[in-house]
């Protein structure tokens, strides 16, 4: 008879998902206004997402000021009791919002979201938007400093949301109010900790119930869980639910990202009031400080990238085609995760993660320094709360990281340490860490695991120093896990030596594509030689707009990326590092770009992940070195004048068909 009922109970509960309706929600990205501060009368029309530095944000003087964004809009639909929020995603960096000339209010950080109720002041036709902002310096809210351009302006989506007098809130810190905690998970039971908070009116006679539908990757209901008891909590009623699935299908990164969905229901008089669904992988990990990262018991080594936010043309103003873009290159690569440097990215981006199976390094931007006043130290624990709270239920973030290369005076580590406890109290389930370059500060052994920026071979040494730089850092007697956070070197996709031995002056004009390539050869094979290296991130995977810097062929660009800064062009250790990283077939000749040449005698580097390389050079087979790391060589070889025809073939095995690629190098001889 219980089986019958609990059978007749999740038959029950996936007929009402199937009829729950989806959330009002209404983007507002269509017809708005904007005028610089600078030029207050000269204004604009504009739709979102919208940044006033698309065009200035390589320039060194590129505009931090004030601006102001306004939109005319009419009430979205809705029936009598509903409410109407609107939601921010991103606003860089200080924002005050007014509606018909009423504050809903202010806030401070370019990288989370903030939402308001405007139930209050909404007219049916005509409400007028009006949002001040501002991205200039400002010595109370972080980033205070960073080789990035801030970009101003409303750049995410900006939302309505009309939702049921009872709601789960979209307040709290404009998170969706449901936190799913991976309490304990192994492959034979997943023990998870619901909490969800709810606006519900004290006026009711009786408070809503949870009910949540567990819903496995196969589209199976797994679990049905009622509580009709909550606590209230200042202004919102908090449910606590525990569910327990047995034998969970695990999330399991590249190889099978496969998510559950968790229905939840707020249940009055028999039916949902609202409905809030969320998708969450099921996994479980663990970093090891001499044997490395592991991802369901297994060991799992994280090589993966740096990733910076902006465009060129757009800078952070971007939409959900260039979050795709950049994830295909991402996984086209081969990384099996991501640090999102060096702020909260976009919640699209998040969720493209969690779907791809990338594991996600998610960080707030403390930035080299900070300042001693109390409410420099409030907008940091602020901003972190936002990124947890608000991302919460991505399988795909495994850490929440504190700080990025921290000097100046010896008080940051009491704000490390607030942090480090703050992000504990928010999510006893996730790691805490940073990244450092300097050696010796307390803050330093604070986090749960460490990281560290070292250039080897490009700021500082050789390339193969990267061996002293990890060495220096793990010693078999401490228990503290060690990962490279930055690593890599510049180059231009036009710039070009055979010969380089050597780095070239950093700050200077000439970065040629050759010595990227041998440093990141060289930094990888220290890296990937150390088991404990529990994590390692090129820096970057694109190159990225730094208004500051002069060097390289392009004014304010950072050119270590692994792709250009218009996404067209792959650099040579892009494909180095895919030859590592990736199972299909693929082979590529590296210098392609460096033609016409003027030297008649070259070497010919080919990278590929196929046991065998053969190389013909005009038709003639020339004999090739295996290096290792996918990595071959043909050595002295000799060009005629005028076009060379250079073809690289990857043999796998005997019966398969080759892989090729294939260049033309011109010869003019001086």
């Amino acid at each position: 008879m219980l089986d019958r009922t609990i059978a007749l109970l999740v038959c029950v509960a996936a007929l009402n998902v199937l009829a729950a309706t989806a959330r009002n929600t209404m983007p507002l990205d269509g017809e708005w206004t904007f005028a610089r501060g600078d030029q207050p009368t000269a204004w604009q029309h504009i739709s979102l997402p919208h940044t006033w530095n698309a065009g200035d944000g390589t320039t060194p003087h590129y505009y931090r000021g004030p601006a102001t964004y306004r939109c005319r809009f009419d009430a979205p639909p809705a029936r009598p009791g509903e409410r109407t929020f609107i939601r921010f995603e991103g606003v860089s960096q200080d924002a005050t919002v007014w509606l018909n000339d009423k504050p809903l209010g202010r806030h401070c950080g370019a990288f989370t979201a903030f939402c308001f109720e405007i139930t209050h002041l909404l007219r049916n036709r005509g409400n007028v938007l009006c949002v001040d902002v501002t991205n200039a310096p400002d010595s109370l809210i972080m980033p205070l400093e960073g080789d990035f351009t801030v970009f101003g302006g409303i750049y995410r989506p900006v939302t309505l949301l009309v939702l049921p007098r009872t709601c789960f809130t979209p307040l709290d810190f404009a998170s969706t109010g449901v936190y799913i905690s991976q309490t304990q998970v192994t492959a034979q039971h997943a023990r998870l900790d619901l909490k969800a908070k709810v606006d519900a009116p004290r006026d009711r006679e009786s408070d809503p119930l949870l009910r949540t539908i567990v819903i496995d990757p196969q589209g199976n209901t797994v679990a049905v869980n009622e509580q009709a008891t909550a606590t209230r909590n200042g202004q919102w009623l908090e449910f606590n639910q525990p569910i327990d699935i047995n034998t969970p299908m695990l999330w399991d990164g590249l190889d099978r990202p496969q998510p559950y969905r968790f229905v939840c229901q707020l249940m009055q008089d028999g039916h949902a009031v609202d409905t809030l669904t969320t998708t969450l992988g099921l996994r479980y990990f663990a970093v090891d400080p001499h044997r490395g990262f592991f991802l369901n018991g297994r060991h799992y080594p994280l090589r993966g990238v740096n990733r910076h936010q902006d465009r060129q043309g757009m800078g952070w103003a971007i939409t959900r085609h260039e979050h795709e873009e950049d994830m295909a290159l991402i996984q086209d690569v081969g990384a099996n995760c991501i640090r999102l440097a060096h702020y909260p990215h976009a919640e699209y981006f998040y969720h493209l993660c969690d779907s791809v199976g990338m594991m996600v390094w998610a960080e707030i931007p403390y930035i080299g320094r900070g300042t001693r006043a109390a409410a420099f130290d409030a907008n940091a624990l602020q901003q972190l709360t936002e990124l947890i709270r608000q991302n919460y239920n991505h399988e795909s973030i495994f850490c929440w990281s504190l700080f990025n290369e921290l000097g100046g005076p010896a008080r940051p580590h009491e704000l490390v340490e607030l942090l480090n406890d703050l992000a504990h109290r928010e999510d006893p389930t996730r790691l805490t860490v940073a990244a450092a370059n300097n050696d010796g500060r307390p803050e330093n052994d604070m986090t749960d695991i460490m990281a560290y920026n070292t250039y080897p071979g490009w700021y500082w040494a050789e390339p193969d120093a990267m061996r002293w730089a990890i060495d220096w850092k793990y010693s078999p007697e401490r228990d503290r896990a060690i990962g490279i956070s930055e690593y890599g070197a510049g180059a231009s996709i036009h710039q070009h030596d055979q010969h380089v031995t050597k780095a070239p002056k950093t700050d200077g004009p000439f970065h040629p594509e050759e010595w990227q390539a041998i440093v990141h050869e060289a930094n990888y094979r220290e890296i990937a030689q150390r088991p404990y290296v529990w994590g390692s991130f090129v820096w970057n995977m694109f190159d990225f707009a730094s208004g500051g810097r002069h060097e390289g062929d392009t004014q304010g660009m950072n050119d270590k990326g692994l792709v250009t800064y218009d996404r067209k062009t792959c650099k040579d250790a892009f494909y180095f590092y895919k030859a590592n990283w990736t199972r299909q077939p693929m082979v590529y000749i590296t210098s392609r770009r460096h033609t016409p040449r003027t030297e008649a005698v070259t070497d010919i580097k080919v990278y590929s992940n196929c046991r065998q390389v053969n190389v013909v050079v005009n038709g003639e087979p020339i004999q090739v070195q295996n290096r290792g790391l996918g990595i071959f060589e043909a050595h002295g070889v000799k060009l005629k004048h005028g076009d060379n025809q250079i073809v690289a073939f990857g043999i796998t095995d005997e019966h398969a068909t080759p892989v090729a690629d294939q260049c033309v190098w011109t010869l003019n001889e001086q």
